[in-house]
């Protein structure tokens, strides 16, 4: 069984027993807490496909906060975006990598 939810605009596959990464909930969210989500929009119950217009009614999402953390924005955790430093001189210019990270929160159906 699985359903897929939209979470800040996003959407999701969830199962149960598993874990989804979602975007930053804010600093209210503290770990352990349960927090529901009622987007909707497709359950799948072995076969039996209900597809909501636009949700599905009376269903709903609950899941545990996990440990907030920040984790690389690509899926490859060695890539990263250049930076260039240019100045007056190209002697002085400088080439460098930067990662970009963001801000997740983990929570587990």
């Amino acid at each position: 069984m699985y359903a897929i939810v939209e979470i800040q605009g996003q959407q999701f596959r969830a199962e149960a027993g598993k874990f989804l990464y979602v975007h930053y909930l804010g600093d209210e969210r503290k770990e352990g807490e349960t927090i529901e989500f009622d987007r909707v929009l497709l359950v799948d119950a072995n076969g039996a496909v209900k597809v909501g217009a636009p949700t599905v009614e009376g269903a709903k999402i609950v899941c545990e906060v996990k440990v907030r953390r920040r984790t690389a924005v690509s899926r490859k955790a060695n890539d990263s975006v250049l930076r260039f430093l240019a100045v007056n001189s190209p002697r002085q210019a400088t080439l460098s990598n930067v990662s970009a990270a963001q801000c997740i929160t983990p929570v587990s159906m």
